[in-house]
């Protein structure tokens, strides 16, 4: 059989472009080879004089961006022959299909690397470029392409597209925004912030609906941006048409490739990628339930995993997971040589300082494996347990101090797990009552984050936290130790703003009644000082609206998540005033759409908002309907 010779990019184009600018060569870890990529195997192993027909690429997933810099910020796409995800972790040959124009068929080469070519400008027609440039991928990184744009101003929007090189073959059009130089005196930022979207459970509404009003400038994802779980183990997606694939729980390279890929099929999350710039950290399903620095719920170093799994499915697992994660999201790799490193900040003008940890994989000593939960329960004080590691804490404490030294106005945290403590007796009885997964379970912890706070007098401090699939809203006390008044919340140091999940069900029950979750929110409300709101029912997500006067925090909920819709519902809107610490009185302004409110109504008035057309309707019965 003889190949033609197929009209496909010139070796002009191939000589031009670069391998190193595409960052996911040398994520997670250019230090460590058995890691990343070998840009020089890859370049050797090719053969440059074998390309792809850009007729039979496609940009598979979208466009995204995240991680801004005042001069730059990341970009990505995934453009490919098929949108099936990598196997060569899996397959010796790791051959993948050129088209032979003569006989109309796939034969297979060896892994052909795709030439990619990107605009970064200021306008949407991409008239005026201001970065642009010509880059690999290939089938070693799942034909994914993330690079650094480049020679931007601060605090401004700009406009990005990809294309097959050669060709008019080319992505959609994003859109990003650069951050603020740190000492710009900026007058308002807004922040959608999220956490635990899993497929099953429903469609990514909530993603969507920021988009539809234009309503912020960055998205915070507080993580679980996957699941690892099995449909069926954890949902029951095929009644929604929503199987999460590949249909198993995911351990290897290519099964978390392929669940990144199946979730970026989602329309509303590919719009909220499109239109903004993401900062993201993981939580603990990005790798597996529980995890920790040793293990995790069910793939823990015992004698059984040892004997199940060989001894080395946990560390195997999470470095898949890792390489995963930094191919399909637009992170930078804050540190080249600490592959784990997820932690960073971004200082976004005089505003305020963003800081992102990782309660979960860096270095967290041992956490509740639901077997072992009086053991946790017993030792969740004691001095030497930590949610981060020695190195993670001291650089958190150290960002806390220069924010404050510099004149941030506000510092914001964010955290996988929630900071404030929670009594939750109705639901675990009085022998262990706390969440000995958040920080509950590492309170000395937490007590040093707060001495660092109430001793350097630092203030206005605002803690975002997902994982609990509920929203709560604190004051951010230290109790038993400094003084605090429920009621006019003197005392605070700050606020914690936890958010709902995506789509992930209510901790309750997935079909608990509105009246049932808020009947729970009241005891969980009365059973804890500082929590001044809770709700429980309804899945969404909250906006942050930042100013140097004050912040406000809108929450929104989605009537029904089964069907894909623009619906949401103004749950409850907080304000915190510069310089108060606490949350503003009345809390919520006395009254609240669900949930339970500390001194307030609940009053539900059950009026949604389209955000497609801005229509308003009378949800419930429509809702009850579904």
């Amino acid at each position: 059989m003889k190949l033609q010779a197929l009209p496909i990019l010139s070796l002009v184009a191939l000589a031009s472009a670069n391998w190193a600018r595409n960052i996911n060569y040398r994520s997670p870890s250019e230090h460590h080879p058995s890691l990343g990529i070998s840009i020089r195997k890859v370049v050797k192993r090719n053969n440059l004089q074998s390309r792809w027909d850009p007729a039979r690429l496609s940009f598979t997933h979208g466009v995204a961006s995240g991680d801004p810099y005042p001069n730059s910020v990341i970009i990505w796409t995934r453009v490919g022959p098929s949108s099936d995800n990598d196997k060569s972790n899996t397959t010796v040959s790791g051959y993948v299909p050129l088209y032979n124009h003569d006989t109309e068929e796939f034969v297979s080469v060896s892994k052909a690397p795709v030439c990619v070519g990107y605009k970064v400008a200021s306008d949407k027609a991409l008239g005026n470029v201001v970065d642009s440039g010509k880059i690999y991928t290939s089938s070693d990184i799942d034909y994914t392409v993330k690079v650094e744009a480049c020679n931007l101003k601060p605090f401004t929007n700009y406009y990005y597209q990809f294309n097959v090189c050669g060709s008019d073959n080319k992505s959609p059009l994003g859109r990003t925004k650069t951050a603020p130089h740190a000492d710009d005196n900026i007058t308002k930022v807004g922040l959608a912030v999220y956490s635990c979207s899993n497929f099953p459970f429903g469609f990514f509404n909530a993603y969507g609906n920021p988009v539809r009003k234009d309503s912020v400038d960055y998205v915070i994802h507080l993580g679980d941006y996957i699941y690892e779980y099995k449909n069926g183990d954890y949902g029951w997606g095929q009644s929604i048409n929503r199987v999460p694939l590949p249909d198993r729980e995911i351990y290897t390279l290519y099964d978390y490739r392929k669940r990144f890929a199946t979730y970026r099929t989602d329309l509303d999350l590919l719009a909220s990628h499109q239109q903004f710039p993401w900062i993201p950290v993981w939580d603990d399903h990005e790798v597996a339930d529980n995890t920790y620095r040793d293990g995790e719920s069910e793939l823990n170093n015992t004698e059984s995993s040892f004997i199940t799994d060989g001894g080395v499915a946990v560390e195997q697992r999470k470095m898949n997971a890792v390489r995963a994660y930094f191919e399909w999201m637009p992170i930078r790799q804050v540190e080249m040589d600490d592959n784990l490193r997820i932690w960073r900040s971004f200082s976004i003008g005089k505003l305020f300082d963003l800081v992102m940890l990782d309660t979960r994989q860096y270095d967290r000593s041992i956490t509740d494996l639901y077997w072992n939960t009086d053991y946790v329960h017993a030792i969740s004080n004691d001095a030497g347990r930590t949610m981060m590691g020695s190195r993670q804490e001291n650089w958190f404490y150290n960002q806390l101090t220069q924010s404050k030294k510099r004149g941030a106005t506000w510092r914001i945290v964010g955290s996988q797990t929630v900071f404030s403590r929670l009594n939750e007796s109705i639901a675990y009885g009085n022998e262990n009552p706390l969440d000995y997964d958040a920080w509950d379970g590492y309170q000395s912890n937490r007590n040093r984050t707060l001495s660092v706070l109430y001793n350097n007098n630092i203030g206005n401090n605002i803690f975002l936290s997902g994982d609990s699939h509920a929203s709560w809203v604190s004051d951010l006390v230290w109790l038993g130790e400094k003084p605090y008044d429920k009621q006019t919340g003197d005392g605070s140091i700050g606020v914690e703003f936890a958010g709902s999940a995506v789509t992930s069900p209510c901790p309750y029950g997935a079909n608990i009644t509105l009246a049932n979750a808020n009947n729970y929110s009241s005891f969980l409300q009365a059973a804890n000082d500082e929590l001044q709101w809770q709700d429980l029912y309804y899945r969404g997500y909250y906006e942050l609206h930042i100013s140097p006067e004050k912040l406000t925090a809108n929450y929104f909920g989605m009537p029904t998540v089964v069907t894909r819709n623009s619906w949401e519902i103004s749950l409850a809107n907080f304000t915190v005033k510069a310089g108060g610490n606490k949350l503003v009185r009345p809390v919520a302004g006395g009254v609240v759409e669900s949930g339970s409110l500390k001194g307030g109504k609940t009053v539900q008035t059950n009026i949604t908002r389209d955000t497609g057309n801005g229509t308003w309707f009378v949800s419930q019965a429509k809702l009850e309907a579904l």
